[in-house]
């Protein structure tokens, strides 16, 4: 093995860290091929996948380039790009590839039924042997089509020395066609082509499903990063300002940032005093003062005036990429998750084969010779294939995310709801999560309706929030905005005009604790407008709705300790404020070591981490495009309850999944003794199978009934 001279360069030289993104990894024995495979490449010291996001971190020596890297995961049966070519992991030919597939199963199955149909009804002769080659006709180029999935995967399985759902699929599948095909050549009595490729179709169907759900988790990074401005006009000694992408930026730099452009890297102020916008970093809805001397981050927003920022950290660098590699980090846990069908994979594939061999041994032993003996064993593979299995998690996967969909929660991946019904604790961010994330004034009735016109003027003038929230309040009122001149906006104080040769402003006032306030000037008088980010209409309903569900919730949030101090007296759970990203992620962290396991909800950049590492996460429709693509599921609206449904719904659908495997189990119970024992042949065994694949399906359908008692709150 080559692992000891991995070992012995990553001694020598430091290592570097390279992530590239794999849309092929689709199941746990892919993670294990990977991360295996990889360390046994001379230079790389370690190989992490992450499952959800479809990427593999890997680091290694330096003299070991990325092509090289891409190269190895080639052998081992992977396609892979830098993350920066396909950051999204999108892999939407593998969607395409198996809808053809299920349509060429499908067309392939009715056509070979319609010719089963005329033998059944008693063909025989010339008439029969000609229906037969019609039938090796059209199901063996089909099944060579059509079971490329299934095949791929048994053989990627069984060469990595490993067994997995596709192993059974693909041995039955291919013996049923061989005998068949056997038949056919040597005029027998029966084939059984229409068994074979009925297999397949309804297993393309579950695969189908499958992929549907895995297509809506999408990875964050991407956006996380482009949330980071391209690149920035720069000054030089020689006195010319040049544009500098952000990948070309260096610390030194003195970049010329303008009002309403977003900073490409972290920096200090050299010169100039602006509002920033900060809330992606911190959850803040409130824009902070920065003046010179004060450091500022890539990704914020300058709002009101032109600074100049000398560059501190560019790139990999800054604070916003630290985020992206927490995410990518903590994304590492939760993909080691092994869903029902991967577990049960373990014991059923191997009990399967051991099962049909038996078969095939007691027969010949009993005498009944190889061509009998054969019959039989194909006739149990196919009678206990996996296929009810297949279908018994993606079918109540998409039926209970059709229902949640329809009261505004979106699933983004089907293992997200076994996740669901195993949460025990809730995490819950304040600013956008807890509230609705749009500071509105308490009140504009201390305005006279004259000062509302000049209010509105003044506020809509301006791209700050909390002018924004002012200017909606107002409309909404029916106000219509006054003639104010000369209206300047000052960073740092606010907004300042003329009406009728009088001084008019939107100020902000000397002495506020939360900052959530602007004071109307008009003259020598003064009014306070107090500003408020209200709560989510039913969020107290909520959080109680998860406590009657035994999921006790807590808040962490970047904001101020003083406001989450409030949040936690309203709601009166506990509270922590002032947490970084990594000090949710530790959090989290603290939290899995006690054995919880965590339900994650957050709207912020800040919350991407500890959305991507706990166990279960949910962001609203209004969060950030990272937040939404690291978290499970999105709801949208004002309304927080769609988060306690979603665990009622995740529990159901976990009875209904269980219920599923134990109906395939007594299936297998009922009907594997009497193909043992010689009664069935491989055509009925498909018949049995399909059978019971339908019953699934049906009692998979019945989620949808019960998703609208869930939605009434009955039971848990």
């Amino acid at each position: 093995m080559n692992a000891p001279v991995a070992t012995t360069a990553m001694t020598a030289d430091p290592c570097v860290d390279s992530r590239f993104t794999v849309p092929s990894i689709r199941c746990a024995g892919c993670i294990s091929k990977i991360e295996r495979g990889l360390v046994q490449v001379p230079g790389v010291a370690t190989a992490r996948v992450n499952f959800s996001a479809k990427r593999v971190a890997v680091s290694h020596a330096p003299n070991l380039t990325d092509a090289q890297i891409i190269d190895a995961l080639a052998h081992l049966g992977f396609e892979a790009q830098p993350m920066a070519e396909n950051p999204l992991a999108r892999d939407d030919a593998e969607t395409k590839r198996l809808l053809r597939a299920l349509a060429v199963a499908g067309f392939a199955m009715m056509n070979i039924m319609l010719l089963s149909v005329a033998v059944w009804s008693g063909a025989d002769g010339i008439t029969k042997e000609m229906f037969h080659w019609l039938s090796a006709a059209i199901a063996l180029p089909a099944v060579a089509y059509a079971g490329r999935p299934f095949f791929s995967s048994a053989w990627m399985a069984l060469k990595f020395r490993g067994t997995n759902m596709d192993v059974p699929i693909s041995i039955g599948v291919l013996l049923a066609t061989g005998m068949s095909a056997y038949e056919v050549l040597t005029g027998g009595e029966h084939a059984y082509f229409d068994g074979a490729v009925m297999l397949l179709f309804f297993l393309l169907a579950g695969r189908v499903l499958d992929a549907m759900m895995r297509d809506r988790a999408r990875s964050g990074i991407a956006s996380l990063l482009g949330r980071m401005g391209r690149g920035a006009q720069v000054a030089y000694p020689d006195g010319e300002t040049r544009w500098v992408a952000a990948e070309d930026l260096a610390p030194g730099m003195e970049m010329q940032v303008a009002a309403g452009e977003a900073l490409a890297a972290d920096g200090v102020i050299l010169s100039g005093t602006s509002s920033f916008d900060r809330s992606m970093l911190t959850g803040e809805s409130a824009p902070e003062v920065a003046a010179t001397g004060d450091t500022v981050h890539a990704g914020t927003i300058n709002l009101l005036a032109p600074v100049t920022v000398r560059v501190t950290a560019a790139a990999e660098d800054t604070a916003i990429a630290d985020i992206a590699r927490l995410m990518d980090e903590a994304g590492q846990s939760r993909s080691r998750y092994v869903r029902v069908a991967d577990r049960a994979a373990r014991l059923y594939a191997p009990a399967v084969h051991s099962l049909a061999a038996l078969t095939f041994v007691g027969w010949m032993l009993a005498g009944a010779g190889v061509h009998q003996s054969l019959l039989i064993a194909i006739a149990v593979l196919i009678i206990t294939c996996p296929c009810a299995l297949g279908l018994a998690v993606p079918a109540a996967q998409v039926v209970a995310a059709g229902a949640l969909m329809k009261h505004g929660l979106l699933i983004k991946d089907g293992s997200a709801l076994e996740r669901l019904a195993e949460a025990d604790h809730a995490l819950l961010d304040k600013t956008g999560t807890l509230t609705v994330g749009r500071p509105r004034p308490v009140s504009v009735t201390t305005l006279s309706q004259e000062d509302r016109g000049i209010a509105l003027a003044l506020a809509q003038s301006s791209r700050h929030p909390l002018s924004k929230g002012l200017a909606v309040a107002l409309r909404e009122a029916g106000v219509t905005p006054l003639p104010v001149s000369d209206i300047a906006e000052t960073p740092g104080e606010g907004l300042r005009g003329m009406f009728e040769g009088q001084e008019v402003g939107l100020l902000r006032p000397e002495a506020t604790a939360s900052g959530m306030s602007v004071a109307y000037c008009r003259g020598d008088a003064t009014t306070v407008i107090p500003f408020t980010d209200p709560w989510r209409i039913d969020a107290e309903a909520t959080i109680d709705a998860l406590a009657g569900l035994g999921i006790p919730g807590a808040i962490a949030s970047g904001d101020a300790s003083e406001a989450v101090a409030q949040a936690a007296v309203t709601f009166g759970i506990p509270a922590q404020g002032g947490m970084s990203p990594a000090d949710k992620l530790a959090e989290l962290e603290r939290r899995r070591g006690a054995g919880q396991k965590v339900l994650m909800v957050g709207d912020g950049l800040n919350d991407g981490p500890a959305l991507a590492a706990a166990h279960v996460s949910i962001a609203p429709g209004g969060a950030s495009d990272v937040s939404q693509q690291a978290a499970d599921a999105v709801f949208v609206g004002d309304a927080l309850m769609p988060v306690a449904l979603a665990v009622r719904v995740a529990r159901t659908t976990m009875r209904t999944v269980r219920q599923n495997f134990a109906m395939a189990v007594i299936y297998n119970l009922l009907a594997v003794p009497v193909a043992v024992m010689g009664y069935v042949t491989p055509m009925i065994a498909a018949i049995a199978m399909s059978l019971s694949s339908l019953i699934v399906v049906g009692n998979s359908l019945l989620l949808a009934r019960a998703a609208k008692a869930r939605v009434a709150g009955s039971g848990k």
